[in-house]
């Protein structure tokens, strides 16, 4: 979270200033609701959406950003919506709403000015469903080639960097897996499964922190 809040900045200090003469104060009674915000621009709509994630308020930051969108279909601030949208999701944990609105989003808008923003948080959204390593790792692998997405589109990006390291995580996350399921092979005396796994270790995974580990148990019988 810290990582994504400090390559977001200035993507939403830009949004920020841009809605911030349409927002009149109203942010501490503000109900997304309430009959009242139906009569409101979409500029102090977008407005408030921001003060709500300045405030850490993430579902109503979504619910604001989702009625630019709806009811302002044709707005300036509409498509910036439906990205802040989708970041509002995910700081609520809701990644499956959050991977779903940027999908949308990069369908619709691919040539929009923070393209590589959506690409980079559709990555984050996988990245944070990666299950530990006794469980299965399809989420790791889906998490893995969205980050290399990432780090080919954009290479020379703060995303793409942060893309890589976190690739370099998932990587050692995926040897970890195999070396678990390694040394359960190995407690069943299934000595041929067992050093395939970590063989694969060695060969796809040398970067990592496990290859000490699998190498003497290459060759164990």
């Amino acid at each position: 979270i810290p990582t994504l809040r400090r390559l977001f900045l200035p993507i939403l200090l830009l949004l920020s200033l841009a809605a911030c003469t349409a927002w009149d104060g109203r942010q501490d009674t503000l109900n997304p609701r309430d009959a009242a915000t139906r009569d409101m621009s979409p500029e102090a709509l977008y407005a408030a959406g921001i003060e709500a994630l300045n405030r850490e308020q993430f579902a109503r930051a979504v619910e604001l950003f989702d009625m630019v969108e709806r009811e302002h279909p044709y707005s300036t601030f509409a498509t910036n919506a439906k990205l802040m949208s989708a970041y509002g999701e995910y700081m609520r944990n809701r990644y499956a709403e959050a991977l779903g609105a940027l999908d949308r989003f990069i369908q619709l808008h691919p040539a929009h000015r923070d393209i590589a923003y959506a690409y980079y948080l559709r990555a984050l959204a996988l990245y944070e469903q990666i299950n530990d390593i006794e469980r299965d790792q399809r989420a790791t692998e889906l998490a893995m080639g969205a980050l290399q997405d990432v780090a080919n589109r954009f290479p020379n990006t703060p995303y793409a960097r942060d893309a890589r390291l976190k690739m370099d995580l998932a990587r050692d996350h995926l040897a970890g897996r195999e070396m678990t399921v390694g040394r359960f092979y190995q407690t069943r005396r299934l000595h041929l499964a067992a050093s395939g796994r970590v063989r694969r270790v060695v060969e796809d995974f040398q970067a990592t922190n496990h290859v000490a580990d699998a190498l003497p148990r290459v060759t164990e019988r």
